[in-house]
């Protein structure tokens, strides 16, 4: 395949990664929800990420049997589809129990999207630039995810709804559709067998997998926790309103983004594994830096940017070992690995009740650090 050739495939492909990166907003909106709805108390909003990641352990098996039978790029479509069409929905009815239900249908297709979109990429670039891809395209969902909370600044600093950032977000959905539909992709069929729910969830009782299904239910738990817990960590903590807060999470992305794209260039060259190491502890470096400085602004979202940046490849890397040890099975490696974002949906209502309870947003952090270790440990299994 020629660069120009590749160029044309992969670029619908990476853009679909900024889709992909929608479902962050849920962290900064669920803030501004809280305002609209000043009856609710932190472990019943943060219920709201439940709604949303629930549905990422429900469908993941279901979508890679879809793909088997429809192909991957045709589930893709199909994500972006509903989509485009629930993240219109908030302006027809704004109360807790619709939103309740439409960051369902969010999550139902952003599960689709995840679950398909990685295994796409097998088709478009070669088994050696794997990794460094799927980091481009982390690199890609980061900037979404940099970019949604200065957008909901913006808008509500001039005087429009936050909510805008839905219809912004469905309108891109639909041009991303109509980009992937229009780009001819070869899906690589030799391999794909049909498959069942007991043959894909039996892939879990294979030693080399679980710890990394573990790996990625406790990478998106803490990323969800952070964007959820980060703004009212830095209300609570300094002299600041919502939409300065907000902007932390731009940081924390942004920093996201940055490590990214340094990392799909170094990951072209160095060890996973090294590469690995070195990022869970600066990770660690910064959750702790975070409550050391808790108090100073601007050290505060260095922190973060540290944490960001030790963040931003992990899940990249889990993703592509994994599809590396099983070949033959990317369909089904990806819906194991995308159920474990799931833990979007277990972690942020654990927290609100701590949070709840001692009324202390540090103690978010704090939990957040100690699930984190989990990360480090994986440092033995991964070598």
């Amino acid at each position: 395949m020629n660069k120009k050739s590749l160029l044309i495939k992969i670029l619908p492909v990476l853009f679909g990664f900024f889709i992909m990166g929608f479902v962050d907003i849920i962290g900064i909106a669920i803030n501004y929800i809280k305002v609209d709805f000043v009856e609710l108390s932190d472990s019943v909003v943060n219920m709201l990420a439940t709604s949303c990641f629930l549905w990422f352990l429900l469908f993941s098996v279901p979508t890679s049997m879809l793909m088997n039978k429809y192909g991957r790029k045709n589930i893709v479509l199909l994500s972006f589809i509903i989509q485009a069409i629930a993240l219109g929905l908030i302006f027809l009815n704004y109360s807790y129990t619709s939103i309740l239900i439409i960051f369902a249908v969010i999550g139902i297709g952003n599960t689709i999207l995840q679950v398909a979109l990685n295994p796409l990429v097998t088709d478009v670039v070669a088994s050696n630039k794997l990794t460094g891809t799927l980091t481009l395209g982390q690199f890609v969902k980061a900037i979404c995810s940099f970019t949604g909370p200065l957008l909901v600044s913006f808008f509500v600093l001039n005087n429009y709804e936050w909510k805008t950032i839905f219809i912004v977000y469905s309108v891109i959905s639909l041009i991303g559709f109509i980009w992937l539909i229009s780009t001819p992709i070869k899906e690589n069929t030799e391999n794909i067998k049909r498959v069942s729910f007991t043959s894909i969830l039996r892939l879990l009782q294979d030693k080399r997998l679980l710890p990394f299904f573990i790996g990625i239910l406790v990478l998106v738990s803490v990323d969800v926790s952070i964007n959820i817990t980060f703004p009212k960590f830095l209300l609570e903590n300094n002299d600041i309103i919502l939409t300065e807060a907000g902007l932390g999470n731009s940081v924390y992305f942004f920093a996201r983004a940055a490590g990214a794209l340094l990392g799909g260039i170094l990951l072209m060259s160095i060890s996973e594994v090294k590469f690995y190491r070195v990022s869970v502890w600066l990770a660690l470096l910064g959750l702790i830096l975070m409550l050391v400085f808790s108090h100073n602004v601007w050290l505060v979202l260095l922190s973060v940017g540290l944490f960001g940046l030790g963040y931003s490849n992990l899940f990249a890397i889990i993703f592509s070992l994994s599809m590396q040890k099983f070949p033959k099975k990317e369909n089904e490696i990806s819906a194991i690995l995308i159920m474990g974002v799931s833990g979007g949906a277990i972690l942020p209502p654990i927290i609100g009740k701590i949070t709840d309870m001692t009324q202390n947003q540090s103690m978010g952090i704090i939990t957040i650090l100690i699930v984190w270790l989990y990360m480090v440990w994986l440092t033995k299994k991964i070598a």
